[in-house]
Formats: C-alpha cells, structure tokens, sequence
C-alpha cells in the first residue's frame, strides 16, 4: 500500500505527554531522557498501538507484544527524535495557537464530511479527549513550521537535476501513474460467509445512493476508518498486485466489487486516476519526487545536529 507520510507528519499524533506529575512518572518505567524531558514505557507502547498496521493489530495479544518488545529500542530512537525538534521549535519561538488548531479541526471536518458528534466520536476511537487531541494537533502545526522554517524552506530542485533524472529514468511516467483510493476493509473471520455477507449489506447501501466514506467509518476495520477510507494517491508501483488488478479495470467514480486479500475482504472506490499527458505534468511529479528526497535526507541531517547537541540518555 502507500508509503507513509514524513515522520514528523505522523508520529506527533502518538507522543504521550512528557510532563506528567512526578507521582505518575514513578507508576511508569522512565525509557528516556532527552535534555530535562522524559519518554515513558507507555509513551512508546502507546504509539506502537497506534502506528500498528492491520496486520498487526489483528494479532492475538501475545503476539503483538512480543513483536513491540522486539522493536520498541527502534521506536524509542523515533520519539526521541521528534522529541528533539518539538524542543527546537521552543527554543525557536516557533508555535501553533488556538486559532490555528481550531482552523485545522474545521478542515479536518470538511475535508472528511464529519459533523460535530462524528469527529467527536472519530477522536474517542483514536483514545483521545478533546483536550488531549487538540494538543497532538498543535504539536504537529507546531513541528510542520519548525520544518519548514529549518528544512523545507532550504530545499530545492533545479532543472538540470530533473533532466538528468529523466535521462538515467526511462520510463517514469509509468512509475509514478497511480490512483487516488478509498478503501473499506472487513477482517477474515471463521465463518468467510458471514463476512462477504455483511460486506454485501454495505455495498448494497452504496448503489442505493449512501456515502462510501460515512460507510467505511462506521465498518471498515482499516485504520482509514478514521479518514472515512481515504488512502490518498498510490503509485501503481507501490500497489500490491491484487489491489492493481482490481484498480487497472475500473473508471474514476466507481466501487469495486468485494475481493479477499491475504487478512480480510476488501472494498475499493477510486477516486482518481493519475496519469501524464504532458511532458511538463511528469516533469512536475518528477521535482516533487526529488524535492521529497532532498527534504528526507536533509531532515536527517538536521535531527542528526540536533542530537549531537543535546542530552540524550536512554534507560535500558
């Protein structure tokens, strides 16, 4: 499926507060401290629940811990690191206000058609109280203009660099087509017949005029619930094959026909179709695709500066 965002664009809806009252940090195993600042045990427990694919949260407990023991260290270094650039933002002057918040609540809003008591409900699935949301909310306007400021900003792509990036890349236009995807997921059960026919139940509300993104929120096991199914843009050439398959033959507007995939059964809209019909289009996906490059590495880099100045010590 689609790569993931930046990281600095998703893990900050994770990080657990740091500022807990003393009493409560001694109920919690300190992993970390980073400067005068600490990362808990459920600081990164919490977010590993989050972050979790499907595949993993459909699991059976035992097994989903033992496969967060084995990577908590790799999880740990993550939030360590947005830890770091949430304090260079500080250090900077550089932060998000309740307008600013309250602005980005209405665009989530509108974007996903969500009424008042439906982002309510959306936010309390996630674990959070308004309160809680809101602050993660602030924190990730807060990190988007830290790196804008210190990164994004600096970055840029030069057409030399995307002709010769053309020249040594033959054939990318056809990497970078994709679709635009809403997905609605139900989970392998015991009973396969019982799943297609409540799968069924929600494709006949669909042609009889109901909404796939209402639907997908209220069924779909996928963590897209949430964005009523919306996948954003996928590259063909980071599709699985069952999903390109099915994909390959639809129009833009149209629902797919349920199809089992490896952990459950499956339900596509597509949305939108991507393709180059201009040399100067594919050029434009192609700087945007360099300029997403330059903007990884050179934020490594600078998360990389920032640790070299700080303290950082790790508890286990």
């Amino acid at each position: 499926m689609g790569k993931r965002m930046l990281l600095f664009g998703v893990l900050v809806l994770v990080l657990g507060s740091v500022s807990a009252a003393q009493g409560a940090v001694l109920l919690d195993k300190v992993m970390a401290i980073v400067n005068k600042e600490v990362i808990t045990w459920s600081d990164v427990y919490r977010g590993m629940e989050y972050e979790a694919a499907d595949e993993i949260k459909a699991l059976k407990a035992e097994e989903r811990r033992r496969l967060f023991k084995e990577n908590e260290m790799g999880y740990l270094e993550l939030l360590i690191d947005m830890r770091l650039q949430l304090q260079e933002a500080a250090r900077a002057g550089v932060s998000a206000s309740k307008e600013d918040v309250e602005r980005a609540i209405r665009s989530i809003k509108e974007k996903y058609s969500l009424s008042d008591e439906a982002f309510a409900e959306m936010i309390r699935k996630e674990g959070f109280s308004l309160d809680a949301y809101k602050k993660r909310l602030a924190e990730q306007i807060t990190l988007s203009r830290i790196v804008d400021q210190e990164v994004r900003g600096k970055v840029l792509v030069t057409e030399r660099e995307i002709d010769t990036y053309l020249a040594e890349n033959k054939n990318e236009a056809r990497e970078n087509e994709g679709f635009s995807v809403s997905h609605l997921f139900l989970r392998k059960a015991e009973d396969k017949r019982q799943v297609e026919e409540k799968m069924e139940e929600i494709l006949k509300q669909i042609k009889a005029g109901g909404d796939f993104a209402d639907l997908a929120r209220q069924y779909s096991e996928d963590a897209s619930a949430r964005s009523g199914g919306d996948l954003g843009f996928i590259r063909k050439s980071d599709m699985s094959p069952g999903f390109l398959a099915v994909l390959s033959g639809m129009k833009a507007g149209q629902v797919s026909e349920p199809f089992w995939g490896e952990n459950g059964l499956h339900l596509l809209k597509l949305n939108g179709i991507r393709k180059f019909d201009t040399p100067q289009e594919l050029r434009e996906a192609v700087r945007q695709k360099l300029l997403d490059a330059k903007l990884s590495r050179e934020l490594r880099n600078w998360v990389k500066g920032l640790r070299e100045k700080a303290y950082v010590e790790i508890k286990i």
